[in-house]
This record gives C-alpha cells, structure tokens and sequence, in this order.
C-alpha cells in the first residue's frame, strides 16, 4: 500500500506477472490517492497453496484483500486475469467496488482454438519450467509487435523476459485457472459501478473485439483504444493508461 489519499485505487496483475507491471502506475497516483498493487495466490511474492485454483477462488482472494487491507470500497484496475478477478467481484459484491477499469480483458471463456497451445505450454512449464523458448513465444502473445520490433524497447523486453522466466514450475495452476475459466457475459450485464474498459489495438491475447463486448454488456461502460498497445498496455504505454486513469478519477 502506497499513497495516503481519501480514494483507494487496487491494482490486479495479468497472469504470468505480478503486481510490478504497475509500477509505472502506481509512481503517478501515489500523490494523490492510497493504491494497493497485489500478487494472486501463487503468482509473484505470494504464496502457492496446495489445491487447484480457479477464478472464484481468486476472487474471493481479492475480496478479503479489500476489506481487511483497504477497508473501504476500492476502484478496481484489472489487466486481463485481473480483469476476471474485476468482473467477479463488481457483479458479486457492489458494495466492495467503487469503480472498475478493464484493462486487455475477456468475459467469455478461453477460446477452444486455443487450448491447445495453452496446454502443450502449460505441460512443458510443468516439467522444465519457463525455459527461454517458452518466454519467447509468450512475449509474442504478451505485447504488441510494433512494441517488440521498436529497437528503444530492446533493455525493457530482456527485462520482461526475465520477469517470465523467473515463474515457478508451479505457476501451471494459476494457468488452469486462467485456461479453464467459465464465462461471465451474462454475470456482468448486473454490474452498475461506473466502468472504464481499456483495450490495445494490437492486442492479440484478448483482441479489441471482447472488450467492446464488455463495454456494450456492462451499462454504461465506457471504452478506451490504445494505439499501438498489446496485451500489457500499462508497460507498453505508461503515459496513456496513466492519463486514462487520472482522468477517469477526477470524478469520484
């Protein structure tokens, strides 16, 4: 928890990550709001327990967050698994959300065309961990092309690419969860909560499409195109999602 300001501002990681792909985001609000960036369970400095996981488990996992660290209704920023999380949590528990930011996310179910892929991924990793073929197919999926061809991006994509591998082999049940998530497109049409729905025009993990799908389902949901972002938007355009962000709060 970082800032001291009267409107909290929790932020919720992709899978794979942890809540350091914020960093640029919460450097800026910091000065003006209180802001939480947090791991899942067995994903970055949190612990891995034992059992499966899935998206409700999860859920509930930020649920407690929010009533025993912010205390108070929170604005909820979720990129893509975080988004899950953020669509669960505003259509289930009204009360604990504020306001919600969508960014690079999905309320349908993994495509079936991609399982597949996902799977014989997930079963390597299990083995031999995030080995370095593995980091670089990810990386593809992770930003935008326009970002990893872009020579200036050369010290930050060696940065992220280490970030992935230093995953644990046990980071396959967060994959699962991820992976195996049921739909929530009839869930959110429930969500009242002001929402912002962000998404990169070259995003190909969860492409511009689903997150107009959002914006029509959730009411009144705003929607946000970033030029030239991939799957991790807050990393390839700090400036903008921060804009984004600030703007959208200087109503609340």
């Amino acid at each position: 928890m970082e800032g001291e300001g009267p409107e909290t501002i929790m932020f919720s990681h992709g899978l794979l990550w942890s809540h350091k792909m914020f960093l640029e985001q919460v450097n800026f609000l910091k000065k003006k709001y209180t802001v939480i960036a947090y791991d899942h369970r067995g994903q970055g400095q949190s612990e891995v327990s034992d059992g499966p996981y899935d998206m409700d488990l999860l859920s509930r996992d930020a649920l407690e967050l929010i009533e025993k660290v912010a205390c108070k209704p929170v604005h909820f920023v979720g990129l893509s698994m975080g988004g899950f999380v953020g669509m669960r949590l505003a259509a289930r528990y009204p009360d604990k959300i504020k306001s919600l930011i969508l960014l690079e996310t999905s309320a349908n179910p993994e495509p079936v065309e991609n399982l597949p892929k996902y799977k014989f991924l997930n079963g390597v990793v299990k083995w031999l961990g995030v080995i370095p073929t593995v980091a670089k197919q990810v990386m593809k999926i992770m930003f935008a092309q326009s970002w990893l061809e872009n020579p200036k991006n050369k010290e930050a994509y060696h940065k992220w690419e280490n970030e992935l591998r230093s995953n644990k082999k046990t980071i396959t049940k967060s994959v699962e969860a991820v992976i195996y998530r049921k739909g929530v497109e009839e869930e959110i049409r429930n969500i009242k909560c002001p929402t912002m729905v962000v998404v990169g025009d070259e995003d190909v993990a969860t492409k511009p499409e689903k997150a107009k799908f959002i914006q029509m389902s959730i009411p009144n949901a705003v929607l946000h195109m970033v030029p030239g972002a991939g799957h991790s938007s807050c990393i390839e355009k700090p400036d903008e999602i921060n804009k984004l962000i600030s703007d959208w709060m200087k109503q609340f």
